[in-house]
C-alpha cells in the first residue's frame, strides 16, 4: 500500500479540490489514503462539540469515498487514540481525560470514560466508512504518559512502566475494534514501540495487536507475530505524508512532509495549535517525486521526465526544490503565487522601507508619529511606494481568490496573518502615513 496521508488538522482542503487531486495521486503511483479527519469529521450528538465550523459533512465524507473508488484509492480513516488529541482535549466537557492536567495532549487511559469516549469516536468514524477494510489508530507521540497522578499511582500499585501503560491501553482499543468490527485491521504508527522491549510486547500476548515496524517505514500492520527484526536498531522513518502543519522544522532536504521553502517559526513537534506548513499544492512536486520514488525503487531520470510530464514543468532543481515552468497540476497557480511571496513579499519591503534614504532621512517613525514632513522629500519616494503597494495589494486580491478555491475561510486567513501581513501590513501602515 502506497498511502498518502491527508492530515486535516490544519489546512483540510474542499472536497471540490480533492476531486482534482486523486486522479493526480493514483497517475502517480498512490493506491490508496490516509484520512486524519480530526475536527473536520461530521460528529453527530454528544460529540458535535468536536466539529469545526467548516466540518466535512456527511456528504462529502461520502463524496470523498466515491472519488478515491473511481480513481482506485483505498481509504484509510486515521482516528488518534492516544496521542495528538488536543481536538478533544482542547474542550472544557474533556479536560478531566488528560493524562496532565494542564496539558491536552494525550489521555489519561486510567479513566473509564476515556475508553468510552474513544469507542463512540471509531464508532461513528468506522459507520461512515464500511467499504474500508483498514482503521489506523494513529498511538504515536503520546507525550507526557506516565506524568499524571493515575499514573504514577497506576505504576506503583502494578510494578510497571509507561511501556505496559501504553500497551494495556492499546489491548483495550484494539480489543474493541476486533469484537464490534470483525476482520477490520488495524495500523498504528510504531514510534512509541520502539521504546518497548520485544519481551515485553511477547509478554502482553498481544497477538493480532502486536505492531511491528517495517525497516524506514513508519505505518506498520498489526501481524500476530513480533519478527526479530524488532530487536535491531530501526532505521528513521520514511513515508508519504501531507498535511496543513507538520513535525519537523522545514527545509529543503525534507524527505517526507513536503516543505520546499525553510520556515523557521515552525515547531519541532506539532499539533492541533500550531501555525500551518506548505499548503498542499505547494508540497505537490516533492509528494509526486516522492510516490514515483516509492513505485519504482529510486529515482532515475526517467522518472523525472515523467514527473515533469505529469506536472507540466520543463526542468526542476531538486537541490534547490524549484520547479521551472507553468504547471498544470490542480493548484499551480497557488505554487507559483506562494513562490513569489516567499521569494519576493518580504524583500522587496523591506527593501523599500529600509534602503530608501528619503524614507530613513525624512520619513522615520519619529516624523511619521508627529505628521511632520518636508513634501518635496516625500515627493522623492512616494511614487515608488504607491505603486509598490498597489501591486502588492493586487497581488495578494488574486493570491485570496486562488486560496478561497481550495481552502475555508479560517484556513486562508490564517495562511494570510502569517505569510503576508506581517510585511504587507509595514507598508500599508507606511502608504496611510503618507497619505
Amino acid at each position: 500500500m502506497r498511502l498518502v496521508h491527508l492530515d486535516l488538522k490544519g489546512a483540510a482542503p474542499r472536497v471540490s479540490y480533492l476531486e482534482q487531486v486523486f486522479p493526480l495521486l493514483s497517475q502517480l503511483g498512490a493506491n490508496g489514503i490516509l484520512i486524519e479527519y480530526e475536527d473536520m469529521f461530521p460528529f453527530k450528538g454528544e460529540l458535535e462539540i468536536l466539529r469545526s465550523p467548516y466540518a466535512y459533512s456527511e456528504e462529502d465524507v461520502e463524496r470523498i469515498q466515491q472519488l478515491a473508488e473511481l480513481h482506485k484509492l483505498e481509504v484509510v480513516p486515521l482516528v488518534q487514540t492516544f496521542g495528538h488529541v488536543e481536538f478533544i482535549l482542547k474542550h472544557e466537557k474533556y479536560q478531566h481525560l488528560r493524562e496532565v492536567e494542564r496539558f491536552p495532549n494525550s489521555f489519561n487511559p486510567h479513566v473509564p470514560d476515556t475508553l468510552v469516549l474513544l469507542k463512540s469516536i471509531l464508532s461513528q468514524v468506522i459507520e461512515k466508512h464500511r467499504r474500508s477494510t483498514w482503521i489506523h489508530i494513529g498511538a504515536d507521540e503520546v507525550f507526557h504518559l506516565g506524568e499524571g497522578l493515575d499514573s504514577k499511582n497506576w505504576m506503583s500499585r502494578n510494578k510497571g512502566d509507561t511501556g505496559t501503560i501504553y500497551l494495556k491501553h492499546i489491548k483495550e482499543v484494539v480489543g474493541f475494534i476486533a469484537t464490534q468490527y470483525w476482520g477490520l485491521q488495524v495500523l498504528m504508527w510504531d514510534d512509541m514501540l520502539r521504546k518497548i522491549s520485544v519481551g515485553a510486547l511477547r509478554g502482553e500476548r498481544m497477538g493480532t495487536a502486536v505492531v511491528a515496524p517495517e525497516p524506514g517505514v513508519w505505518a506498520a500492520p498489526i501481524p500476530s507475530t513480533v519478527p526479530k527484526a524488532q530487536q535491531e536498531p530501526v532505521p528513521a522513518p520514511v513515508g508519504t505524508r501531507v498535511s496543513g502543519e507538520h513535525e519537523e522544522p522545514q527545509a529543503s532536504s525534507c524527505p517526507w512532509h513536503w516543505c520546499p521553502h525553510p520556515h523557521p517559526c515552525c515547531p519541532t513537534e506539532y499539533d492541533h495549535y500550531s501555525v500551518l506548513c506548505e499548503l498542499l499544492p505547494v508540497g505537490i512536486p516533492s509528494l509526486a517525486i516522492c510516490l514515483q520514488t516509492l513505485v519504482n525503487g529510486g529515482f532515475t531520470e526517467e522518472m523525472k521526465r515523467k514527473v515533469l510530464d505529469t506536472l507540466g514543468f520543463q526542468s526542476m532543481q531538486l537541490e534547490q526544490s524549484t520547479c521551472e515552468g507553468r504547471g498544470v497540476f490542480p493548484g499551480a497557480e497557488i505554487y507559483h503565487m506562494v513562490e513569489q511571496v516567499n521569494g519576493h513579499l518580504k524583500e522587496s519591503i523591506l527593501k523599500a522601507l529600509e534602503e530608501e534614504s528619503a524614507i530613513k532621512g525624512w520619513f522615520s517613525p519619529y516624523h511619521r508619529k508627529h505628521q511632520f514632513g518636508n513634501p518635496r522629500n516625500m515627493e522623492s519616494f512616494g511614487s515608488k511606494v504607491l505603486k509598490l503597494h498597489e501591486d502588492w495589494e493586487n497581488f495578494v486580491r488574486d493570491l485570496r481568490t486562488q486560496l478561497e478555491r481550495v481552502y475555508f475561510p479560517d484556513t486562508v486567513e490564517e495562511w494570510m496573518e502569517e505569510n503576508v501581513n506581517p510585511y504587507l501590513d509595514q507598508l500599508r501602515d507606511l502608504v496611510r502615513d503618507y497619505r
